[in-house]
């Protein structure tokens, strides 16, 4: 498994000794999905927070007309979750789909929930872990919106360019809001202009 991984992220926050690092490993399982795997559906109720060690997830949703809409992305060494579900036990009205294949580190409720019993920092280190992914989830998405196309996709491949060749193009196309085919042609304008 990749604890280590995990581990090392978690000491960014607090430090931990050995037997709090122990605890934590044996808390945790790891999870392989496959590109179009639904980590959580609309509908479900969040009872587990992942930490991906590779690949790309999508949180979407379809709006009133039955489009897909893509919000954000979420790659290696960051949580995966519906926190507001996870905290208050209602249904998430989003997806949270691989966008490719992936390997996850789970820490179920029943664990958080007893780490947080046991380890003295731990609910400080998920407090601080929990702003930080609130404000990069509410960059990504607000930075996105007033802008036009061209500048979107151009924001895109600037905070995101380890992604831009990873992810499938109508995924990002959703993510830009755009069609499949604008966004290709964005490209070629792009392409043309450099």
């Amino acid at each position: 498994m990749n604890n280590e991984v995990l581990i090392n992220y978690l000491l960014q926050f607090e430090t931990l000794n050995r037997q709090q690092i122990d605890l934590i490993n044996s808390s945790i399982s790891e999870q392989t999905y496959h590109a179009g795997d639904y980590f959580l559906k609309a509908g479900q109720t969040s009872k587990e927070i992942g930490f991906i060690t590779n690949g790309i997830f999508r949180v979407c949703y379809y709006d009133h007309s039955g489009n897909e809409i893509t919000r954000y992305f979420v790659d290696e060494l960051n949580f995966i979750a519906d926190i507001n579900g996870y905290h208050t036990g209602l249904q998430t009205t989003e997806y949270i789909q691989a966008v490719t294949d992936c390997r996850v580190l789970i820490l179920t409720k029943q664990a958080m929930e007893n780490l947080s019993r046991t380890i003295i920092a731990w609910d400080s280190i998920t407090s601080k872990i929990t702003v930080k992914a609130l404000a990069e989830k509410v960059s990504r998405v607000s930075l996105m919106m007033p802008q036009d196309a061209i500048t979107r996709y151009e924001y895109f491949l600037e905070k995101f360019p380890n992604l831009a060749n990873r992810i499938p193009l109508q995924y990002i196309a959703s993510y830009i809001g755009v069609t499949k085919s604008s966004l290709s042609r964005l490209r070629r304008d792009i392409g043309k202009r450099k």
